[in-house]
């Protein structure tokens, strides 16, 4: 651990603190303390615990961002490059799902000027997901009954609640459940399998 760049490993023991106490029941002391650093240290990289958790969770959008906006820009037609995208981004919640349970279970401790923060970003990477389903509507590639933005909510309100029951060491791997939930958007949409 001693070789890991300090700002990894504060990431790495409040990660783990927070899935363990909970947010509220971790102090700086414990994070630094399990961090190997001192509280100058720490706070030289975050200027507090809410810094901690919005890095927890802005490190995994900013990563699924860049994802999405490499399969959304890809040259595959329009059904596979949404279920790509829609089985990415069940994967990657699922292979990072302590960043994601601490996240949703602490958000609504943090300031309100850092929830407006992150909830744009969240929001960014929800439109990028919408305009292509909007593309597929408006091509007729994909069924336009509902609209594309009660498409998106109801496939991330599934996506969000991965955290209260997937395992890792459950009957299904994070891309398994990726290709599931991508196959009922597209079956929802009208489009049937991509990966067919």
């Amino acid at each position: 651990m001693k070789e890991e760049p300090v700002r990894q490993r504060l990431l790495g023991a409040a990660t783990r603190l927070f899935a363990e106490r909970g947010f509220e029941s971790t102090s700086v002391q414990e994070i630094v303390v399990a961090a190997g650093v001192t509280k100058g240290a720490m706070y030289h990289y975050f200027s507090s615990k809410d810094d901690l958790l919005q890095e927890i969770y802005g490190r995994l959008l900013r990563m699924q961002m860049d994802r999405l906006t490499a399969i959304a820009d890809g040259p595959e037609p329009l059904a596979e490059r949404l279920h790509r995208a829609a089985a990415d981004v069940v994967e990657t919640t699922t292979a990072n799902l302590d960043d994601s349970k601490i996240f949703f279970r602490s958000m609504h401790l943090l300031a309100p000027e850092t929830q407006k923060t992150v909830r744009a970003e969240r929001r960014r990477y929800h439109e990028r997901f919408r305009d292509l389903v909007a593309e597929g509507q408006r091509a007729g590639t994909f069924s336009d009954r509902v609209p594309a933005e009660l498409v998106v909510d109801y496939f991330f309100g599934s996506v969000h609640h991965l955290g209260t029951w997937y395992h890792a060491d459950g009957p299904l791997t994070g891309a398994q459940v990726g290709r599931h939930f991508a196959d009922l958007l597209l079956t929802s949409l009208g489009a049937g399998h991509a990966g067919e």
